[in-house]
């Protein structure tokens, strides 16, 4: 058995669980402020600045096989850009752009009458950004900024930007800061694990807690 953390990251949370601060030395938050469970490690990343779903585990093959780039994982976004996107902007991404370091392969891309997600802590400015709108982009790669460098791309530069899938996994059910477990029964390949196991969430204090309330 392998036991796979899913992890709400909040704005500003480093994806490590070590920090020695920043350029100034000042403290910043890690994982370790979340999750106080031993033992564990990313799955990939997010930036500090992203937001949304992070997959921890003790289980290095595992780790290896949802964030290793062979595998395509697919990755769900929910963005909020600057602006409206017209439908040429969203077929050059449906298309693939061209970034630095190459052509991107095509994502799926739509667009969202609401996030359906929490406010952000602290929520954008609207004096700053009067104008915009939410995006959904799947994509199967993982390059550094990858989906910013996508908007950014077709003229509509990325303010937000939150995580809600990785394959078969999904934030449902998760507040920002929130984590839940569940256990894979092996040989089953990730894809036909989720509902597998017995899911555990727990908060304290505004954070969770580890062997917390079970989520039906």
């Amino acid at each position: 058995m392998s036991r796979l953390y899913l992890f709400h990251k909040p704005y500003r949370v480093l994806c490590q669980f070590t920090d020695k601060g920043d350029a100034e030395g000042t403290p910043r938050a890690t994982l370790a402020d979340y999750l106080d469970v031993p033992g564990i490690y990313p799955a990939g990343r997010l930036d500090h600045d992203s937001e949304g779903l992070l997959l921890l585990s003790d289980d290095g093959e595992l780790i290896h096989r949802i964030s290793h780039p062979r595998h395509k994982q697919p990755k769900t976004y929910r963005v909020q850009v600057e602006g409206r996107p017209d439908d040429a902007a969203l077929d050059a991404l449906r298309r693939g752009v061209e970034l630095k370091d190459g052509p991107t392969r095509p994502a799926r891309v739509r667009r969202l009458e609401a996030s359906e997600l929490p406010e952000r802590e602290p929520p954008l400015d609207p004096r700053r950004h009067p104008d915009t709108s939410w995006l959904e982009l799947v994509i199967s790669e993982g390059r550094n900024r990858q989906v910013r460098r996508m908007t950014a791309h077709v003229g509509h530069p990325t303010l937000r930007l939150v995580r809600v899938a990785i394959g078969p996994w999904s934030l449902d059910g998760l507040a920002p800061g929130e984590w839940r477990r569940e256990t894979l029964h092996a040989p089953a390949p990730p894809s036909n694990r989720r509902d597998s196991g017995r899911r555990d969430a727990g908060r304290r204090n505004g954070k969770p807690r580890p062997g917390g309330r079970t989520r039906r």
